[in-house]
């Protein structure tokens, strides 16, 4: 499934273009944070497609040095440490990842350049010389060389950036979200298990979750936006980060709407993605307005929590 903390920030996002575009109706911005939730999820999909294009274009240089007029000892006795590689081969051999990339229709081989420059950047790369000089490497070895590959080549290659942009403006500052939750299923194979290709929800509850989320913060932006203002008395809150506000909004609507998340497990949420999208300074100014705002919530019976080891939280 799609983690829990990327429907956060994809509800973050199309509220911020919600605000920013004169809160346009509610039912339109709504259906595009579904097909923006697809979109992020096609690219989680594309991003192991890459690697396995990456391992076919090396597989294809070694059979090109192979076939040369004279080829040297080395071209026909390559080091096939890469195209080995046992991790990108679990991801070969995953039923459901080829289903969404049937699905989507992910075709990296209709962007040769774009797989050359990376596959160059790579082979040219310290950590790919230090990963070639293995004998036999061991999972975690192979496991670490991927991650270089995800970090220091898929999210720093400008042509990828380029491209990702033209193909959809729901990619834009996508890649490295989808990077890391690409990581996220690459540590099961590190740790001996089968990789488990995230769907696009678990199940109902996961939709659910974000459409009443969504609605309930758009529905009460003015109530939280004054409450925020009453907790922070000594700020002009027009010189407060647009995105600070909009990231405690959210944070309080999930803390009083849904009576099944801990009060903790929302408040950690957001005070982890407000470093993402922020400074460290707004996450503790964050930090701080939000721990506050709770304890006050909590004094006036506004936090209503129910279910396993839930009641009496609130």
């Amino acid at each position: 499934m799609v983690s829990r903390r990327l429907l956060r920030i994809k509800i973050l996002q199309i509220l911020y273009a919600y605000y920013k575009k004169g809160k346009p109706a509610v039912d339109k911005l709504e259906k595009e944070l579904f097909f923006s939730i697809e979109k992020t999820h096609e690219l989680y999909i594309s991003v192991f497609a890459l690697l396995k294009e990456l391992v076919r274009y090396a597989n294809y240089r070694i059979e090109l040095s192979r076939n040369k007029l004279s080829p040297t000892a080395e071209d026909l006795n390559p080091n096939t440490n890469f195209v080995d590689n046992k991790v990108i081969a679990k991801l070969s051999e995953n039923p459901s990842l080829k289903k969404y990339i049937d699905k989507y229709k992910v075709n990296w081989g209709l962007y040769p350049e774009l797989i050359k420059n990376m596959y160059i950047q790579i082979t040219n790369s310290d950590y790919y010389a230090r990963y070639m000089k293995e004998n036999e490497p061991s999972l975690k070895a192979d496991y670490k060389f991927v991650n270089h590959i995800l970090y220091r080549a898929i999210l720093n290659c400008e042509m990828l950036d380029s491209l990702l942009e033209e193909k959809s403006i729901y990619w834009n500052n996508d890649i490295e979200i989808a990077v890391r939750q690409v990581e996220r299923t690459l540590k099961k194979i590190r740790e001996g298990e089968e990789p488990e290709v995230l769907s696009l929800y678990k199940d109902s509850d996961d939709r659910e979750f974000v459409r009443r989320l969504f609605r309930h913060v758009t529905s009460h932006d003015r109530e939280y936006t004054e409450m925020i203002e009453s907790f922070t008395s000594n700020w002009d809150v027009e010189r407060i980060a647009f995105m600070d506000i909009l990231i405690m909004q959210q944070a309080i609507a999930e803390i009083i709407e849904f009576e099944n998340i801990p009060t903790r497990v929302s408040f950690n949420e957001y005070i982890d993605i407000a470093k993402f999208f922020s400074t460290q300074k707004s996450s503790n100014f964050i930090n701080g307005v939000l721990d506050r705002i709770i304890q006050k919530l909590k004094e006036d019976n506004k936090i209503i929590k129910s279910g396993r080891g839930l009641i009496g939280e609130g």
